[in-house]
């Protein structure tokens, strides 16, 4: 089988990195994930990935308990580079060439941010990881996540979390909740459906980007959506 996609744009939540811990890194998930994205590189798709930052630090929790919403958004860009730090090393020491590119400038971990030379990271088959979600406060990692998809001319965005789709309630919360295995970016809108950030479906509606949600959890999810099994839910029209 060949993978239908040809470059994508992964965003992973930060919830995932923890694993079944309360907060934090889990170097099992890293490790698991990096296995999964090595067999990818491996069958020819270029990947982008945006990572979360919620295991550490959710610039929202900060701001309801007081904090002002700009330093609290800004810590948590930087939550997002620990994370994208973390996977780097992981996929380095799978051999797979990772560069991390930030929004924020911090020259001696990572390269700043520039679209060409991400695209060009790209062609020569890196892996690379944008952190620092935009670099600006009041905007998820979601909505960055749909931004750089394209800036790099991505075919999809995929969102991979805990939860294998988009619900029509939050499924930990209600047992009667049903999954859409279809939705249009509208009908999301409308339902004012929590998967995935308002912001960064609007992006996407307007820029004809599909996104697919998963579960990242359940192993050799990454690889079956690449090949275009009908895993999770897919957004588009």
């Amino acid at each position: 089988m060949k993978p239908i996609y040809r470059r994508i744009l992964l965003k992973l939540s930060g919830e995932v990195f923890s694993g079944d811990q309360a907060y934090g890194i889990s170097p099992a998930v890293i490790e698991q994930i990096a296995e999964e994205i090595k067999e990818i590189v491996e069958v020819g798709v270029e990947i982008g990935m945006v990572v979360g930052g919620g295991n550490i630090f959710r610039g929202i929790s900060g701001t309801a308990q007081g904090m002002d919403r700009v330093s609290a958004d800004y810590m948590g860009m930087l939550a997002t580079v620990i994370n994208s730090l973390s996977l780097q090393d992981a996929l380095e020491r799978k051999v797979v060439p990772t560069r991390v590119m930030t929004a924020i400038e911090m020259r001696q971990i990572a390269e700043p941010y520039i679209r060409r030379r991400a695209i060009r990271h790209l062609e020569k088959k890196r892996v690379v990881i944008f952190a620092a979600g935009t670099g600006n406060p009041y905007f998820s990692t979601d909505t960055a996540a749909s931004l750089r998809a394209m800036e790099i001319s991505a075919e999809v965005m995929m969102k991979a979390t805990k939860v294998d789709g988009v619900y029509s309630a939050d499924p930990l919360i209600d047992k009667n909740a049903t999954k859409y295995q279809e939705i249009s970016y509208l009908e999301f809108l409308n339902k004012n459906l929590k998967a995935i950030d308002a912001t960064a479906v609007t992006l996407c509606r307007d820029n004809k980007m599909s996104v697919v949600l998963f579960n990242v959890t359940t192993s050799g999810n990454i690889k079956r959506v690449v090949m275009g099994e009908k895993i999770g839910t897919i957004m588009r029209g």
